[in-house]
């Protein structure tokens, strides 16, 4: 069996995260959606919060490609994450050049790591490069329409977790 991880904090799950596990699925038998605690970013949405969104997004599309699709909390290295939830793959998508230099650091040191371990990039559609959860938040905290961006259940819990609904 073909296990995928794709890491990220997801605070909140956004259109281009979704495009990116949409396509991830169809390259793996199983795709682990690595949860980053990241306690030094400090989410606006909690831990649980952030797995029950991408549980609510990603269920759908499980059924739609075939594809286990799982939530995994995580808070050590990615590379041990790998591990631990038995990934051969780590998918990662990019938006821009900026993402590709971090990415191929990223990568780089995950090689050293554990070279049986394989990263893949996607690049987000087009109409999804832009988007980014820090850029989703701040629209919304400044009373803009983020409707382009998250789902309309997404957009709810955001509205809700501003005080904005």
């Amino acid at each position: 069996m073909r296990v995928g991880l794709y890491p990220g904090t997801f605070d909140p799950i956004t259109h281009g995260h979704i495009d990116i596990i949409r396509r991830g699925a169809a390259l793996v038998d199983r795709l682990v959606i690595g949860v980053a605690i990241n306690r030094d970013k400090g989410p606006l949405f909690s831990l649980e919060e952030r797995v029950e969104m991408i549980e609510a997004e990603v269920g759908k599309l499980s059924e739609e490609t075939g594809t286990e699709i799982v939530a995994h909390p995580f808070e050590n290295l990615l590379i041990h994450c790998a591990h631990d939830v038995g990934a051969q793959i780590i998918v990662r998508g990019l938006r821009a050049v900026a993402d590709f230099e971090y990415e191929y650091q990223m990568v780089g040191m995950n090689r050293v790591l554990d070279k049986r371990v394989e990263t893949v990039f996607l690049m987000a559609e087009a109409k999804h490069q832009a988007i980014a959860s820090k850029l989703v938040k701040e629209i919304a905290r400044l009373d803009g329409d983020v409707t382009h961006f998250v789902t309309p259940a997404v957009r709810e819990r955001l509205m809700a977790k501003l005080g904005k609904d």
